[in-house]
This record gives C-alpha cells, sequence and structure tokens, in this order.
C-alpha cells in the first residue's frame, strides 16, 4: 500500500475546496492509490504528468479543466511502495507556485 504525506498548505487548500470538489478529488485518489499499488501506468482519466520547467513535481487532473492537484514522490517508507507527497490542490491557480 502506497504512504503519502503532505506540504505545508495543501490541508488547507483541501478544506477550502467545496465539498462536491472534495469529494471528486478523493474519488480521483481512489483511482490513483489503485494504479499504484497495482504497479501500473495511472488510468488516462487522471492524466497524471510532469510539471513544466518544475522537476520531480507532478500533477494529477481529474475534472477538466479545472481540478487539480501537484505532488512528488519521496522517499520509501516501506520497501517497494511508493511514497507521495501531495503539494497542493485547487484549480489552475495553483500553477502560480506548483
Amino acid at each position: 500500500m502506497p504512504t503519502y504525506d503532505e506540504e505545508g498548505q495543501f490541508l488547507g487548500d483541501l478544506r477550502r475546496l467545496p465539498p462536491a470538489e472534495r469529494e471528486k478529488f478523493v474519488a480521483a485518489v481512489k483511482l490513483f492509490v489503485d494504479d499504484l499499488r497495482a504497479k501500473r501506468p495511472f488510468c488516462q482519466s487522471l492524466r497524471v504528468k510532469n510539471v513544466d520547467s518544475h522537476a520531480g513535481i507532478f500533477e494529477m487532473t481529474w475534472d477538466w479543466p479545472d481540478s487539480r492537484a501537484t505532488f512528488r514522490y519521496g522517499d520509501e517508507q516501506r520497501p517497494g511502495e511508493a511514497h507521495v507527497i501531495w503539494r497542493l490542490v485547487g484549480g489552475q491557480e495553483i500553477f502560480k507556485q506548483p
């Protein structure tokens, strides 16, 4: 099972999401975790990709065009399992500092 952590403003961002958007994020994370657990490529509906000009930072989009989160991978907490560090969640505005 993958492990995770959050950086700075992530939890505040998550609290500020409208309840319906928060539910969509939770559903997207379930798909994300299923793919990590199965060690397969992410499903295309999540559109996981590198953030341009920010090495090691990735974005996940789940409700096109405006619902997205950024994350990075950290050191494994359990051997052989990904460790995801959530950075930001929200709309396009998060790209001011991904």
